[in-house]
């Protein structure tokens, strides 16, 4: 039998999933970062149980991504920072995506029962 502090833990990796998948590659430069940290929050907070998403992409190393004359570069992990909450039948799992030794690292942080 699943528990549901294991069933919250297995949303929280469905929506980074979602959540990384489906907006990698994405054009962003530093004038659109707001606007799409701000879309990356609200579709993903559609998704079942999603109490929260914060994203944070940075500014410079947006800038510092971009190595041709059309000003944008392709979003990676190695560009923004996420914060998840998931609630499941009172659990919540909190969670974070942020880089870890040259990796953008998704883990749990923490399990609230």
């Amino acid at each position: 039998m699943v528990t549901d502090a294991q069933q919250a833990c297995f949303e929280a990796g469905i929506k980074f999933g979602s959540l990384y998948h489906q907006f990698a590659g994405t054009p962003v430069s530093p004038d659109s970062t707001r606007s799409l940290e701000a879309a990356m929050a609200e579709a993903i907070e559609n998704q079942p149980f999603c109490e929260s998403v914060d994203v944070s992409i940075d500014d410079e190393r947006v800038a510092a991504a971009i190595d041709h004359e059309n000003g944008y570069t392709e979003l990676t992990g190695s560009l923004m920072t996420v914060e998840m909450r998931i609630d499941y039948e009172g659990v919540t799992a909190r969670t974070r995506m942020e880089m870890e030794d040259g990796y953008p690292l998704m883990k749990l942080l923490d399990i609230d029962e």
